[in-house]
């Protein structure tokens, strides 16, 4: 009972952080239809966002609050200066503009600041462990998977009952009629972009609570496994991203927990096994389904 407590709790950890991605991913992607490859950088963005403003004292959550808005603003100055003056262009184009920025932010992060990692001081209650009889259950992966439903919740009201909710949902399915109707490209564009970087940032929050440091290459790793999620669970519908984050969060678990220590390194290559198995059964993801993207 206790191995499998801690075992949901790591499914619940992993699937939330990946979920949290691949919605801002898909966000963007009902706009414009590509993937935006730098949005891992915007997790890094939000990382020395934070690490410089708890070196100023601010206090911890304004800190948080802040690197997030941060990071939503970022993501809309990467549409205004990058992707605004592509718009209207092949999807191709705009997936490879995405891996310049994130090239050159590597950059900017490796000069600018340092190669090296920077540590986050965490706060107190997010360290150690708390028991559950047998069970010992780190703070931070509670904290994780609590955060991360409240702000999935918090995100499913916004688009369900919120006037630019309900218009970023109605351009992503048919952005002609939404524009006949009155909607603005660039204002739901710029809407998209700024939820997706706050997503990025609360997944950022999450991914360092559980490992105190902030590096260049920092959103790297969870932007591949997110990417994975998204086409998992299917482009074209929050839903799917969500149920692709939480699949992938549940695969690795499980070859956590049941690959000796000698096999667990073969853990991504099961990943991306999964990956190629489902574009061939289903490359239309789990929710299949293509709208028309934002011209």
């Amino acid at each position: 009972m206790a191995e499998f407590i801690q075992y949901l709790v790591a499914v619940l950890n992993l699937g939330a952080i990946y979920a949290l991605l691949a919605l801002g991913l898909v966000v963007v992607f009902g706009q414009l239809g590509f993937l935006n490859f730098a949005h891992g950088d915007l997790m890094t963005l939000f990382g020395y966002a934070l690490f410089f403003m708890i070196g100023w004292h601010t206090p911890f959550w304004l800190a948080v609050l802040l690197a997030i808005i941060f990071a939503g603003l970022c993501a809309v100055a990467m549409e205004r200066i990058a992707f605004r003056p592509l718009r209207g262009r092949s999807p191709m184009t705009l997936l490879i503009t995405s891996f310049a920025i994130s090239g050159a932010l590597h950059v900017i992060f490796q000069v600018g600041i340092s190669p090296r990692s920077k540590p986050i001081p965490i706060p107190e209650f997010l360290s150690g462990y708390i028991t559950i009889g047998d069970v010992f259950v780190s703070r931070a992966q509670i904290f994780t998977v609590v955060v991360a439903f409240a702000s999935l919740i918090l995100l499913r009201l916004f688009l369900a009952h919120s006037r630019l909710g309900i218009s970023l949902r109605a351009s992503a399915a048919d952005f002609d009629v939404a524009r006949v109707v009155g909607i603005q490209a660039n204002r739901v564009i710029a809407l998209a972009f700024f939820l997706s970087g706050a997503l990025a940032g609360v997944a950022a929050l999450l991914w360092i609570s559980q490992r105190g440091a902030v590096f260049p290459a920092l959103g790297l790793t969870p932007m591949i496994k997110a990417l994975i999620a998204a086409i998992i669970g299917g482009l074209a519908n929050p839903k799917g991203a969500l149920y692709g984050g939480f699949l992938l969060g549940a695969l690795e678990a499980t070859l956590l927990f049941l690959l000796p220590d000698n096999l667990v390194v073969f853990r991504d290559a099961a990943v991306l096994l999964l990956l190629i198995i489902f574009l061939v059964f289903r490359p239309n993801g789990i929710i299949a389904s293509n709208p028309e993207p934002m011209r």
